[in-house]
């Protein structure tokens, strides 16, 4: 554990790794895991784990499974629809509300980070292509200082993240491109407009992939 780690309380370093363990795809959706074998991969006791797994069960990201198990959720084209709906409306928010915080320094940070999403995607590294995507959309929503619908995005993202790794393992990496871009651009134009559509319609072609998904499973 490094220095800042250090001084941050254990359960919440171990409610971090848990939440970047579901958000960036290392727990497949459905498939239950022991709590013995989280505590074995998180490096952490007992009861910090199951204080981790107490929050993110609240938060809807773990079912519990019965005999010391549990998983996350598989989503469902309805959980989709209400998931699709709350971040179209969030998101495109927070990224309205950022454009004009965004600094020529912040702006050039999203740029490498941008660049860390495509060599990700280009090498094949689905968990590292979601750790960089993820930072990407929360440095822009950050800026918002809007603590109430930031909390929301984050709670959305815990429910849709590990779908989105499922879409990418099955459909491939040309599933995965955004629109980055175009929302760079308006940052670099300061056009807050432009920057919520942009995010607004990479939120869109992520939620299409994993209705289809959903579709052909059914």
């Amino acid at each position: 554990m490094d220095a800042d780690s250090r001084k941050i309380p254990s359960h919440e370093v171990t409610y971090t790794r848990l939440r970047d363990m579901i958000l960036f795809g290392h727990l497949a959706p459905g498939a239950p895991v022991t709590i013995q074998g989280l505590i074995s991969d998180l490096g952490a006791g007992m009861t910090p784990v199951r204080e981790a797994i107490r929050r993110l069960t609240a938060e809807g990201a773990l079912l519990p499974q019965g005999n010391r198990r549990v998983a996350v959720p598989e989503l469902s084209a309805e959980l989709l629809d209400q998931v699709a709906f709350a971040r179209l409306a969030i998101e495109p928010r927070l990224a309205a509300l950022a454009a004009p915080r965004l600094t020529s320094a912040a702006i050039d940070r999203l740029v490498a980070i941008d660049a860390a999403v495509s060599r990700a995607i280009d090498a094949g590294k689905l968990p590292d292509y979601l750790a960089a995507n993820h930072t990407f959309h929360f440095a822009i929503y950050e800026a918002a200082s809007a603590p109430v619908l930031l909390d929301l995005a984050r709670s959305l993202w815990l429910r849709a993240g590990p779908s989105l790794r499922a879409v990418i393992d099955r459909y491939g990496r040309e599933t995965a491109p955004d629109l980055h871009r175009e929302a760079i651009a308006a940052m670099r134009a300061g056009d807050a407009a432009a920057l919520a559509d942009a995010i607004k319609r990479d939120i869109q072609q992520g939620v299409d992939h994993v209705r289809q998904a959903l579709r052909e499973t059914a």
